[in-house]
């Protein structure tokens, strides 16, 4: 993904209901991110989950309600969970990756969890 359509990537709507545990984005293409809380709290991008360098890797644990979603800027959203962690910069990109990563895995719900790579985020 690294040269993106930035249609692809431009988000029109963004729905995380309290109380919700699926998080959605609607991008400008017309393709909608429907993440499971959970995998997005499993893969929060912030160095302190996964580190200064490397591969993005699933992270179990950690409270994931969304309890306050921020925009960063007009590329990305700091979502704070339950538990107060917030250190998490999500762009959009990186939103319609796990988007894509979550329609994957429901299709093949006995895989592994996969690697994303850093350039993702």
């Amino acid at each position: 993904m690294r040269d993106v359509d930035p249609v692809k990537v431009t988000p029109v709507e963004v729905r995380a209901p309290v109380g919700a545990t699926v998080f959605e984005i609607t991008f400008a293409d017309g393709f909608v991110s429907r993440i499971d809380n959970e995998l997005l709290r499993g893969y929060c991008p912030c160095a302190g989950c996964q580190g200064h360098s490397g591969e993005i890797r699933f992270v179990p644990g950690g409270n994931s309600v969304i309890g306050h979603i921020e925009e960063v800027g007009s590329y990305a959203l700091q979502l704070t969970w339950g538990d107060g962690h917030a250190s998490g910069i999500y762009t959009f990109r990186y939103f319609r990756a796990l988007g894509e990563y979550a329609a994957w895995s429901r299709e093949n719900p006995d895989a592994p969890r996969q690697v994303m790579p850093r350039a993702m985020t």
